[in-house]
């Protein structure tokens, strides 16, 4: 069979999902194995223009350590112990998107699917810039197949009077780059909301102030743990900036596939 060919310049990140997910006490093994040998290939990565992904996970200890405690962003903070994050090919955006709600519509009524899981938050996102701690550091197309030792995802919602680029502008330039500088904080690729088509089949707790959300996943070469201090004092430093808050900061540690490592050090 002939495929058609993509033409593209260069391979870029477009656009990242994001789904954070819940298993059922009892079922963690379970939902880990259905994940990752099936629906993490079967649900993205087989499809057109998905070129990367890779799976996370919060242990008790790391969930422990998010903030705020209470949010906007979700009803319980402790929710979400798995996190998958994936790629699609800049300039496809809306073909992929429409590739995996039909391919997840299918995947439904063939049986595929996980019944003992809950979406805490599953959503797209533009990337829209990467920033680096390093000169020649890991471009933001390759950070989810570059063996980093951490990930922390964090919100930051600017406030109403806050125009976009300003908020994104004063990151970017003025509060992450100190706060990386010497750490082991190695790559942030900053992302905003794409909204939910009326046909997606995700089912999940209302996101209040979507529309004034930035995503921020943060790349690290070591576990959280190791540079916590560092986001501890991120919400401090966002508050002083005077442009916004934020109203998620959480650590995840890589998924080691083919292992049930982790699964039972999630409550």
């Amino acid at each position: 069979m002939d495929y058609p060919a993509i033409p593209h310049e260069s391979i870029e990140a477009g656009a990242a999902l994001f789904t954070l997910v819940e298993p059922h006490r009892g079922h963690e093994v379970a939902y880990n194995r259905w994940y990752e040998r099936d629906h993490f290939y079967a649900g993205c990565l087989i499809g057109p223009l998905w070129f990367a992904g890779r799976r996370w996970v919060a242990t008790r200890p790391l969930k422990e350590l998010r903030y705020p405690a209470t949010t906007p962003f979700l009803p319980d903070i402790a929710a979400g112990s798995y996190l998958a994050t994936y790629w699609i090919l800049k300039g496809h955006e809306q073909e992929a998107i429409t590739w995996g709600t039909t391919q997840v519509n299918w995947l439904h009524p063939a049986g595929r699917m996980f019944e003992h899981r809950d979406h805490v938050h599953t959503l797209m996102y533009v990337h829209r810039w990467a920033l680096s701690r390093d000169t020649d550091g890991v471009p933001a197309a390759l950070a989810l197949d570059h063996p980093f030792g951490g990930l922390v995802a964090v919100m930051v919602d600017r406030r109403e009077s806050t125009e976009p680029r300003a908020m994104s502008g004063w990151l970017r330039e003025q509060c992450l780059p100190s706060l990386m500088a010497g750490t082991p904080w190695a790559l942030t690729c900053a992302l905003t909301p794409i909204p939910l088509p009326k046909d997606a089949p995700v089912f999940q707790p209302e996101n209040p102030g979507v529309e004034r959300r930035m995503l921020l996943m943060c790349f690290l070469d070591s576990d959280p743990r190791e540079c916590w201090d560092t986001f501890a004092g991120l919400g401090d430093a966002v508050r002083d900036g005077g442009l916004g808050e934020v109203s998620y900061v959480a650590p995840f540690i890589p998924t080691i596939p083919g292992t049930d490592t982790y699964a039972d050090q999630l409550w």
